[in-house]
């Protein structure tokens, strides 16, 4: 067996090659973290050009290069770009212990760089949306197949109507991706509030254009979400684009949800009619600001709309809440109570008379 050396000029106190590169230098692939840069080159007689932009350095690397000083040593006429190559001494004598010991260095060193690969990858996905097949449940935690490698599914990022049955395919959110001393490990997410968006930007192109904007979401996984949308261009209407043709569009993001509500508000820079809209599928008579710089206002309903104003245990005026950024109370005429009032009586009627 032989080993090529290629002759170089020098090495600069970072380790980079100094002087004339040889032509058969860049023009050998290096491996990637040879380089310092990946910008355009251009090589012409035997030389890389340079420039103030256009800067290519490449690493030393002494099982690849021999510097001029070393190699005239053993050939004095010999300069840079010229080629050296060293025999190399061939061992048969290794031992089993040896050629075990060695068998497992190079399977840890792979391993290692997998998982180097694995985390890089899905660190820079975090917040994406990805597809898996769930592999196996231990307790309340789900593991995920995504391919490469494998997902976790927590309890605090479920959604509580999901079955998580084996071999079931779901869409997730990378919530995050983490180093631990068994490797890397991906979290994943069901109940996060970007799933929505995630899943209506696979649906809509229209978000994905800019034709329509997501400005917010309000989200209590598995029972309830509120998205609040915009037109950034003349005659594209977000609410429809987001609902699609007999609500084709919408009714997908609800199958992947597992039958999760879906609300979608039209948004508006005026913060009354932006909390009137927020209470849909409920009608507002009338919202009033109390107190603009603690965001707090009152909303003003009829009574056969008060129960659904307030929602199954408070869950819409909670969400719009949520949504609008704004404290809000509901008022119904009926004796012109608050909706807290009004639930204090009515537990009350409810209580039995002893």
């Amino acid at each position: 067996m032989t080993q090529l050396h290629y002759v170089v000029e020098g090495v600069d106190e970072e380790g980079y090659l100094t002087g004339t590169l040889p032509i058969k230098v860049m023009e050998e692939r290096p491996d990637p973290a040879d380089y310092e840069s990946r910008r355009e080159r251009k090589i012409e007689e035997g030389e890389i050009s340079t420039g103030e932009d256009n800067i290519i350095k490449i690493k030393y690397n002494p099982e690849k290069h021999v510097l001029l000083e070393e190699a005239k040593k053993k050939k004095k006429k010999i300069k840079v770009g010229d080629e050296i190559t060293t025999k190399l001494v061939t061992h048969t004598d290794f031992g089993r212990i040896a050629a075990q010991t060695a068998k497992q260095v190079i399977i840890q060193r792979l391993r290692e760089a997998e998982r180097e690969a694995i985390f890089a990858e899905f660190k820079g996905r975090e917040g994406e949306i990805i597809s898996g097949v769930v592999q196996r449940k231990e307790g309340q935690l789900v593991f995920v197949d995504l391919g490469k490698t494998n997902g976790l599914l927590t309890p605090a990022e479920q959604i509580p109507t999901d079955n998580y049955r084996i071999d079931q395919r779901f869409r997730f959110m990378i919530l995050k991706a983490e180093e631990t001393p068994r490797g890397p490990v991906v979290l994943l997410s069901r109940s996060h509030p970007k799933l929505v968006l995630g899943l209506f930007k696979v649906e809509v192109p229209e978000i994905d254009s800019g034709a329509v904007e997501v400005k917010a979401i309000a989200r209590e996984a598995g029972s309830r979400t509120k998205i609040a949308v915009v037109s950034k261009e003349e005659g594209v209407d977000p609410i429809g684009s987001l609902v699609g043709q007999k609500g084709v569009r919408v009714q997908t993001v609800i199958n992947e949800l597992s039958g999760e509500k879906i609300d979608i508000i039209l948004w508006n820079d005026k913060a009354k009619d932006f909390i009137s809209n927020s209470f849909s599928p409920a009608k507002v008579l009338g919202v009033t600001i109390i107190d603009e710089s603690r965001r707090h206002a009152l909303v003003e309903v009829s009574d056969d709309q008060f129960s659904l104003a307030i929602g199954k245990r408070g869950q819409n005026v909670r969400l719009a809440a949520k949504l609008t950024g704004w404290k809000i109370d509901v008022r119904s005429p009926r004796e012109d109570l608050s909706h807290k009032e009004i639930e204090a009586q009515d537990e009350l009627q409810d209580e039995p008379h002893s």
